[in-house]
């Protein structure tokens, strides 16, 4: 566990050093075992950032802010007008297209909140977290649910395939302690957990021809997110994928779930960095308009 630790602690300094802009207004923390080495790094900088708000994704990383004496702004308090200038959060898993499973914390509402509204989202984890496709090591995408509707969610994740390769239907995240009953995240809703029998398909696969298959509990990563999304009842779920926060900006869509890098601390004490793979052009055809596009007449 010492060597994970610091691994998760080089590849913080590592992202902070490359990507802590030079006069941030706002900067995003995320949750996880791997931030409290992201807010050591920062302060690690030597900078004055009294004048900086840092945005936290939960009570944790609230905590986290606090305790390092940083300033904390909750989301809602941020200006209308003002977008998040970076974002550093872990991730439970990452595929070669830098699609992210979050959700492990069960934080994973607030983290796409945060994360949608960031000009630059840096995800900072170790290697165990580097796999080719999602759902090849970590077993489940985490779905935040209201909790009237979980036993309905359910049902309907079964329908989408949702099983554990030895056939476990999803399931409700129970707490530490058996008689607590089902965790309850920062919203007070439910986290159910949905497994699926088979690696999620990234952009490669789908270009070679590759199908989802739901009777199979086969899916890309994207159709599965927006698939899940849509079930009445759900708030989030812990897919983090399609377009990073530049190329949402840059099509004028809503976005910026993608890591547009990645910092994986590995084994032998080096940091491996992955950077996001361009979107194909069907950005603006899969997402909603954030404003009109301007005509061209």
């Amino acid at each position: 566990m010492a060597d994970i630790e610091a691994a998760k602690r080089a590849a913080a300094l590592e992202a902070v050093s490359q990507h802590f802009p030079e006069n941030p207004r706002f900067v995003g923390i995320g949750s996880g075992t791997t931030v409290k080495y992201v807010v050591e790094a920062i302060k690690g900088l030597g900078r004055d950032v009294s004048r900086i708000g840092f945005i936290p994704t939960g009570y944790q990383s609230k905590q986290l802010i606090i305790d390092a004496g940083l300033v904390p702004i909750e989301f809602d308090a941020l200006p209308d007008d003002a977008n998040i200038d970076v974002a550093f959060d872990g991730a439970d898993e990452v595929d070669d297209d830098l699609n992210c499973i979050k959700g492990g914390g069960a934080c994973l509402y607030q983290e796409k909140l945060v994360a949608m509204r960031s000009k630059a989202f840096i995800c900072v984890a170790d290697h165990r977290k580097l796999q080719s496709r999602l759902l090849t090591k970590w077993p489940t995408i985490p779905v935040e649910v209201e909790p009237k509707a979980a036993r309905q969610v359910m049902q309907r994740l079964k329908i989408l395939g949702s099983r554990s390769p030895d056939g476990k239907p999803p399931f409700l995240r129970e707490g530490a302690m058996t008689k607590a009953g089902p965790i309850k995240t920062d919203q007070d809703f439910f986290i159910i957990d949905a497994p699926f029998p088979h690696p999620l398909l990234t952009s490669e696969d789908t270009a070679a021809g590759k199908m989802t298959d739901p009777s199979k509990g086969i899916w890309d990563v994207e159709s599965l997110a927006r698939t899940i999304k849509d079930i009445n009842g759900v708030l989030a779920v812990g897919l983090f994928c399609g377009p990073t926060g530049p190329e949402a900006a840059a099509a004028r869509v809503v976005g910026g779930q993608r890591p547009i890098a990645c910092y994986f601390g590995m084994p032998d004490g080096s940091v491996t960095l992955r950077r996001a793979r361009e979107k194909r052009n069907s950005i603006v055809q899969q997402y909603p308009p954030l404003v009109p596009t301007p005509s061209k007449e």
